[in-house]
C-alpha cells in the first residue's frame, strides 16, 4: 500500500487523430487552441521503446500545446504497430490517455508494476521516460506516467500556425 499519493497531478491529455496536421487546423482556427508544437517519435529520437512489456520499434507524431498550466496532445500513428494505431482501428479517434505528474518515475513505475499492472507502450525520448500502462480495463482510460518532472523538451521540428 503506497504511504502517500503516487499520481501527484494531472499533467495532460492526449487525442489520438488519423491526420496531425488537419487536426492542428481543427483545433486552432475552429476553437482558438494552440499554437502547436509538433515532433516525431521513432528509433532516432526515442531509445528502449516498448509495446506490451517487450522491446518493439514504433513510430508517431506528436502535438502539444498548453492551455493554462494544462497540456493537450495530439497523436498521429506512423505504423501499425504502436498503441495509437490500434486504438484507431478499435475505436476511432478521441481520448486516449490521461499523463499524471509522479514525484520519482521509477519508484511509480515499480508501484504499479508490482501490483501486476503492464506498460502498454513506453521509451525514453531525449532523457524523458515515460510508460503508458495497462489500466484502460480497470480506470476505463489509460494513464501515462513520465519523468523527470523539470523535463524541458528539444526544439520542436514544426510549428502550426
Amino acid at each position: 500500500m503506497a504511504k502517500q499519493p503516487v499520481f501527484k497531478g494531472v499533467t495532460h491529455i492526449c487525442v489520438v487523430v488519423r491526420n496531425l496536421e488537419e487536426a492542428m487546423k481543427l483545433y486552432w482556427e475552429t476553437y482558438g487552441i494552440g499554437p502547436w508544437k509538433s515532433y516525431t517519435f521513432d528509433p532516432s529520437t526515442v531509445s528502449n521503446m516498448v509495446i506490451r512489456d517487450a522491446p518493439m520499434d514504433h513510430a508517431f507524431r506528436l502535438a502539444e500545446t498548453t492551455i493554462g498550466d494544462f497540456r493537450w496532445e495530439l497523436i498521429e500513428p506512423l505504423d501499425d504497430r504502436c498503441v495509437y494505431a490500434e486504438f484507431l482501428r478499435e475505436h476511432g479517434e478521441g481520448l486516449h490517455h490521461v499523463g499524471f505528474a509522479t514525484d520519482n518515475y521509477n519508484e511509480a513505475l515499480g508501484f504499479v508494476t508490482e501490483k501486476g499492472i503492464g506498460v502498454l507502450q513506453g521509451g525514453t525520448w531525449y532523457g524523458h521516460t515515460y510508460a503508458y500502462l495497462e489500466s484502460e480495463g480497470a480506470l476505463s482510460f489509460i494513464a501515462e506516467i513520465s519523468g523527470p518532472p523539470d523535463f524541458e523538451p528539444p526544439i520542436p521540428e514544426a510549428t502550426y500556425p
